[in-house]
């Protein structure tokens, strides 16, 4: 399997400038697989996929009669980010993170950016992700968005964009660290000679981080990560964190509100708890607060929280900054916040809240990517040049009833990875998570990310639940611009 008959397309290829031409970091890479000895490469890949089956890497999917579970997909060709480009990321998510924070904390107290008319009051107010409830509340060190998963993606002509932000529970960053440790062990050689920047502090960075929001002076911080339980999508991920970190894993029933503070049952008694990373969503969260009727929450939690007796990472309330309808304004809120303009642009979006902006959309369907305000996973969503007429005279529909509730963008030509296809290579579809840490000192982005990648042929939805995989993303360090390689050394 060789990479010769690889054909970039159309399209901006991570990997290749043109056919049979790989751009300057993943010269090594190419090489070696070129190298390998026929089957070798297929070989590599099974024996990846059975490492990835040994440790239990899944993810579940709902509403699948035949077993939910599954292994996670998986492509062995890493996606490689160069040095240059890597800085102008990290440098624009942290700036994007800043700003959020700010936004959220101005939401919750004294609305000047709504006062000021820069953001739509209605906007924000009516977003399923405002509460009301954590209007005046102050979380430990002012910081709201303790962990974020910002989406990016990549343009026919290279340039990265945000298409969105992922502040409540934002997941994957499991399968970025598995994914590192199998290919660590596929391409050992080219991993070391490439100078690839480690990822593997990242559970001691992401502890550090959540031991310095204690609301205790004193002594180590007893941290816990609250999960919605094992039926959860991503429960294999609460478990590998909690692992990783070296702390507790507990589901609602497990913790209980006593004397204004949280405390876990332990085999030795109660044990308090200073700080939760919790993976349920606000309305799940405390029923004597948000919803009623759950099961998965803590009674009293949020009261302990506003009370300064307790740190929860995510803070409640922050998902008013990942509305997707709000995402239209980021760039204006980095401006208004931090004077500058964002160093990631926006892709650009219609508000179908707007009447002129809701009367192009719906002319146009068949061009535009449609989403719910509100979805995740792939769900709730019209890829116009994929569509039926049928699908677009529903969406009309839905958009007519509810306006607030959707958006449109145009239909970028995603950036494409090569993956194993059969005999052969092909390109494919992909997008990048990066994950950014914040505690109120300083901005932590983990270099790389989850790259999902589209494998069925032509697909622009790169979800696992949709049928998208992953790949290690590299981002080289640029202490060596890896040029020609000759192929020596084995793997």
């Amino acid at each position: 399997m060789r990479f010769d008959s690889y054909d970039p397309g159309p399209f901006y290829d991570e990997m290749f400038e043109a056919r049979g031409r790989p751009r300057p970091g993943s010269q090594r890479l190419a090489s070696r697989i070129d190298s390998l000895p026929d089957g070798e490469l297929a070989a590599r890949q099974r024996s990846a996929e059975q490492a990835f089956f040994g440790t239990g890497v899944t993810f579940t999917v709902y509403g699948e009669e035949a077993g939910t579970e599954r292994i996670f997909p998986f492509d062995i060709i890493p996606r490689i980010v160069e040095a240059g480009d890597w800085r102008q990321l990290e440098a624009g998510l942290k700036q994007r993170v800043r700003a959020l924070n700010l936004f959220i904390d101005d939401i919750y107290h004294d609305q000047k950016i709504l006062k000021d008319r820069v953001v739509p009051a209605d906007l924000v107010l009516s977003a399923q992700s405002f509460r009301r409830q954590c209007v005046g509340l102050e979380p430990p060190r002012g910081v709201w968005c303790h962990l974020t998963g910002t989406d990016l993606v990549r343009d026919s002509t290279g340039q990265y964009f945000v298409l969105e932000d992922n502040l409540r529970c934002p997941s994957g960053v499991s399968y970025v660290l598995e994914n590192r440790r199998v290919l660590k062990e596929t391409f050992p050689v080219v991993f070391r000679t490439s100078h690839v920047v480690p990822v593997s502090d990242y559970a001691s960075h992401l502890l550090s981080m959540l031991e310095s929001l204690s609301p205790r002076p004193d002594g180590i911080p007893t941290v816990a990560v609250l999960t919605p339980g094992p039926y959860n999508s991503a429960y294999f991920e609460h478990a590998f964190l909690a692992r990783e970190m070296g702390v507790e894993l507990v589901e609602g029933r497990d913790l209980i509100v006593s004397g204004g503070h949280v405390s876990m049952r332990t085999t030795r008694g109660l044990q308090r708890v200073d700080v939760i990373y919790r993976r349920i969503d606000d309305d799940f969260l405390d029923p004597k607060v948000f919803r009623r009727d759950s099961l998965l929450g803590v009674p009293g939690i949020f009261e302990a929280f506003r009370n300064g007796r307790l740190a929860l990472a995510n803070a409640p309330g922050c998902g008013i900054a990942d509305d997707k309808a709000v995402y239209s304004y980021v760039p204006r809120i980095i401006r208004y916040y931090l004077g500058e303009d964002a160093i990631i642009e926006n892709v650009p979006t219609f508000l179908c809240s707007d009447d002129k902006e809701r009367e192009h959309v719906l002319e146009n369907l068949d061009t535009l990517v449609v989403k719910n305000v509100n979805g995740a996973g792939g769900y709730g969503m019209l890829v116009g040049p994929h569509s039926t007429e049928a699908d677009r005279h529903e969406f009309r529909d839905r958009i007519r009833k509810n306006p607030r509730n959707y958006i449109a963008q145009p239909t970028l030509s995603l950036s494409r990875v090569p993956v194993i296809a059969g005999n052969h290579f092909e390109g494919r579809h992909v997008d990048l998570r990066p994950y950014i840490l914040y505690g109120g000192d300083d901005i932590y982005v983990l270099p790389g990310g989850l790259t999902r990648v589209a494998l069925k042929p032509g697909s622009l939805v790169v979800n696992s639940s949709q049928g998208g995989g992953s790949k290690d993303t590299w981002v080289l360090s640029g202490a060596d611009a890896p040029g020609a390689h000759n192929g020596s050394g084995q793997q």
